[in-house]
């Protein structure tokens, strides 16, 4: 891609499956790229398969005051922030009326409540440092409904609308996009489903088979590429045709 060599990129939920690929993506084209992540020892993990990594920040970036703290450390390692892939996010596999209070709280406040403050941060610094590219990230399930994601679907389709509100406000020096990935298989998948339903999943999806990290770590590339530089304010899908018939919607899933 064109325009990333030796950009600062940050990477939230860096230590995971599609975030440690965004990851490797980055160095592959040249760029720094800083981790942000709550499971410390993931981070060393990922920085001992990818020495090109500056030091990590250990954050939970569902608590706003350790997100101000966070970038101050991000200050000491970047003059400034080119790049912000906003990627942390959890999720629980449960039927609505088994959702507790505590698990709709939990997916919230780091699906939604943690790209707005980790956003907000980095907006703030790439305004007065001449612009920049923010990429969140959505899901199909922010798009059409999911069995057994209520709290995760509702906090993904808030994304959405946060990152259309930030590209009209922040443009044109900042670009804000969204990616939507559909099943994309990573530990968090399959932590929650079975090889079975993997395969039945994987049969529903024109081009037969489920996503992998670095499919979505190429579109990220993209995105903050100056290939990319008359896109803002949309939210792109990568599920391999996924939603185009209504296929995510379908019972057993």
């Amino acid at each position: 891609m064109r325009g990333l060599k030796n950009k600062s990129v940050l990477i939230t939920g860096g230590a995971g499956g599609i975030g440690s690929a965004v990851a490797s993506r980055f160095l592959e084209e040249g760029a720094r790229v800083v981790l942000m992540d709550k499971n410390q020892t993931a981070c060393l993990q990922v920085e001992k398969q990818l020495p090109g990594l500056e030091p990590s920040i250990i954050v939970d970036v569902s608590d706003p005051a350790a997100v101000m703290q966070a970038f101050l450390e991000l200050d000491t390692i970047y003059d400034k922030l080119d790049i912000l892939i906003n990627n942390a996010g959890i999720s629980v596999r449960n039927s609505f009326v088994d959702i507790s209070p505590e698990q709709w709280q939990s997916v919230i406040n780091t699906n939604l409540n943690g790209v707005f403050y980790v956003a907000q941060q980095a907006a703030n610094r790439m305004l007065a440092s001449g612009g920049g590219v923010i990429i969140n990230m959505g899901s199909t399930n922010g798009i059409v409904g999911y069995h057994y994601y209520g709290d995760y679907n509702a906090s993904k389709a808030g994304v959405l609308e946060l990152t259309r509100s930030m590209a009209l406000e922040l443009g044109p020096g900042i670009r804000v996009n969204a990616v939507c990935p559909g099943f994309i298989m990573t530990p968090m998948q399959e932590a929650e489903y079975t090889p079975e339903m993997q395969a039945e999943f994987a049969r529903k999806v024109p081009l037969q088979r489920l996503g992998r990290p670095e499919d979505v770590a190429a579109l990220f590339a993209f995105l903050a590429s100056s290939d990319a530089e008359f896109i803002t304010g949309t939210c792109i899908i990568i599920d391999g045709g996924e939603i185009a018939g209504g296929l995510a919607s379908q019972a057993g899933m």
